[in-house]
């Protein structure tokens, strides 16, 4: 069994990752052997994050603040707001706007799981672990 506090295990350890636009507090990661990594993720006021998770699918479920989401395939544009939830199932390249003044705090699921420092690279995506 794994248990894990935010608090007491995460925030301010390696599995917690700052970047300009957002923070990630990664809660499993690959090494726990899940299949899958969890994050708490919180999204910086007025941040316009442009993604695209080529090696990975998502889910995410808001749990505070609100904005938007857009595919880029088609320009669609979804509302985010406390209790929505989206998946990327399709690697789906997509732009998330926290609205100005508001932040969002996000909890995030990805498969396959990352191992920890990631950070997006110039497409908006994680990079694959290396293997052996």
């Amino acid at each position: 069994m794994i248990v894990k506090n935010l608090y007491d295990d995460v925030i301010g350890t390696d599995a917690d990752v700052d970047a300009a636009q957002w923070t990630s507090r990664r809660l499993l990661l690959a090494s726990d052997g899940m299949g899958f990594s969890l994050h708490d993720t919180l999204i910086k006021q007025g941040e316009e994050l442009h993604m695209w998770y080529k090696n990975h699918v998502e889910a995410v479920y808001c749990i505070e603040g609100e904005g938007e989401i857009t595919e880029k395939k088609n320009g669609k544009v979804h509302q985010i707001r406390e209790g929505t939830m989206y998946a990327l199932n399709d690697n789906d390249q997509h732009i998330l706007h926290a609205n100005k003044g508001v932040g969002m705090r996000m909890v995030c699921v990805f498969n396959p799981p990352v191992t920890g420092r990631e950070t997006h690279d110039k497409d908006g995506s994680y990079l694959l672990p290396e293997t052996d």
